[in-house]
C-alpha cells in the first residue's frame, strides 16, 4: 500500500497541507485543537511522521501533575485501582498529565493527614481514600489554602473544603444489596455486616440504606450490628468462623469493606451443604473476589466499573484546577456494576 503523504493526512484532518506543514516544522503556532485533530488523523491513516506531531502536541498541551493517595499497597483490589488510574491519565488527549500514586498502609488519621499534605505539595490536585476525620478535614482544609484542591475518591469527605466527590450512589447501593439477599433467600434468618471502619461515608451508607430495605420488604430477615474488619482480612476470618460455630440461622453475608479473602477462607472451612444456604454480597472486584465468584461462594459483586469511574476522577481534578473551578464543591456519581458467577 501506499504510504500517506502530507496531502493524505490534510485531507484526513481536513485542514490545509500549510496547516499539517507548520505542525511538522513546529516552529508557528497552531492552536492546540487543531494540532490535536491531526494528530487523531494521523494515526487513523497511518501517517509515517506521527512522532513529530505528538511530540508538538505534547508541548503545546497543558501540563498537570495529578496525585492519588490510595489504601493498602498490599490489597490487589487498590493496585488495580492504582494501575486504571494511570492508564486513565496516559490516554488523555487534550493534556499532558504526570500521575503520582501513593500508597498508605499505616490506616491512622494522622499518618493520612501527612501523606495528603506531601502528596498536595508536589501535585497540583489530589484525590483521596479514606476514613472521614477531622484530622484528614483538616488537611483538606490545609490544601485548599494553598490553592491544593482535594477530590474524595470511593468514600466522600465531610470536610467543605474539598473540591469533589467521585464514585458510586451507596445509598442505591445497599439497597441493591439487600435486594439480592432477599430475593435469594427464603424464610427467617440471621444477616451478617462488615465495615472496614465507621468512619467511611461509603460503607456506613450502604449499611444505613441496606438496613433500610430489609425493615421495608423483609422483616423476616435479623439483621446483627455492624461488625467492623478494620479493612483486615484476619479480622473478618475470625469473626465470620466464630458465627459459623455459634449461629446455625445465618443466611447472609454483607461486607462493604475489606476482608473479603477472611470471609471467604471462614465459608470454605465449612461443609458445601452450609455455604451454599449463605448467600454474600460484596464490594468491588479483586482477584480473590473473582475466585470466590467462580466457586459461587459468592453471590454477586457491586462494583465501581474502574476504567469509566477512574477517567471520571481524572476529569474531575482537572476541573478543579485553577481559576476557573467551579465554585460549588462537584458531586459525581457513576452507576455501579453487577457481578455475578454467571457474568464474571
Amino acid at each position: 500500500m501506499k504510504r500517506p503523504t502530507i496531502h493524505d493526512l490534510a485531507t484526513a484532518a481536513g485542514v490545509s497541507v500549510a496547516t499539517v506543514n507548520r505542525i511538522l516544522g513546529g516552529t508557528v503556532a497552531v492552536r492546540p485543537k487543531t494540532v490535536q485533530r491531526v494528530q487523531s488523523a494521523a494515526e487513523e491513516i497511518g501517517f509515517y511522521g506521527i512522532g513529530a506531531i505528538d511530540d508538538r502536541a505534547r508541548k503545546i498541551s497543558p501540563h498537570y501533575r495529578l496525585g492519588f493517595l490510595l489504601q493498602q499497597s498490599t490489597r490487589d483490589l487498590y493496585q488495580v485501582f492504582g494501575k486504571k488510574i494511570v492508564t486513565a491519565c496516559r490516554e488523555r488527549r487534550d493534556e499532558v498529565i504526570d500521575p503520582v500514586v501513593d500508597f498508605v498502609d499505616i490506616l491512622t488519621p494522622e499518618t493520612i493527614s501527612s501523606r495528603l499534605i506531601a502528596l498536595g505539595d508536589a501535585c497540583d490536585a489530589v484525590a483521596v481514600v479514606a476514613a472521614d476525620h477531622p484530622i484528614i478535614g483538616q488537611a483538606i482544609r490545609s490544601l485548599k489554602e494553598m490553592g491544593k484542591p482535594v477530590v474524595s475518591y470511593i468514600t466522600d469527605q465531610s470536610a467543605p473544603e474539598r473540591a469533589a466527590y467521585v464514585g458510586t450512589d451507596n445509598w442505591k447501593l445497599g439497597r441493591t444489596a439487600a435486594f439480592l439477599i432477599t430475593q435469594t433467600t427464603q424464610g427467617a434468618g440471621r444477616i451478617a455486616v462488615f465495615i472496614g471502619n465507621h468512619r467511611y461515608q461509603c460503607q456506613d451508607v450502604s449499611d444505613a440504606s441496606f438496613r433500610s430495605y430489609l425493615r421495608e420488604h423483609a422483616p423476616r430477615l435479623t439483621v446483627e450490628e455492624s461488625r467492623p474488619t478494620h479493612e483486615e482480612s484476619s479480622e473478618a476470618y475470625r469473626m465470620v468462623a466464630e458465627l459459623l460455630k455459634t449461629t446455625d440461622d445465618l443466611v447472609g453475608i454483607l461486607i462493604v469493606g475489606g476482608g473479603i479473602t477472611g470471609v471467604l477462607r471462614a465459608l470454605r472451612e465449612v461443609s458445601s451443604e452450609r455455604r451454599s444456604g449463605i448467600k454474600v454480597v460484596c464490594r468491588d472486584i479483586g482477584p480473590e473476589t473473582r475466585k470466590g465468584l467462580s466457586e459461587g461462594l459468592i453471590t454477586a459483586a457491586l462494583c465501581h466499573p474502574l476504567e469509566a469511574t477512574s477517567a471520571l476522577l481524572v476529569q474531575t481534578m482537572i476541573d478543579v484546577i485553577g481559576p476557573q473551578a467551579p465554585f460549588a464543591t462537584l458531586q459525581r456519581s457513576i452507576p455501579f456494576e453487577i457481578v455475578t458467577p454467571e457474568n464474571i
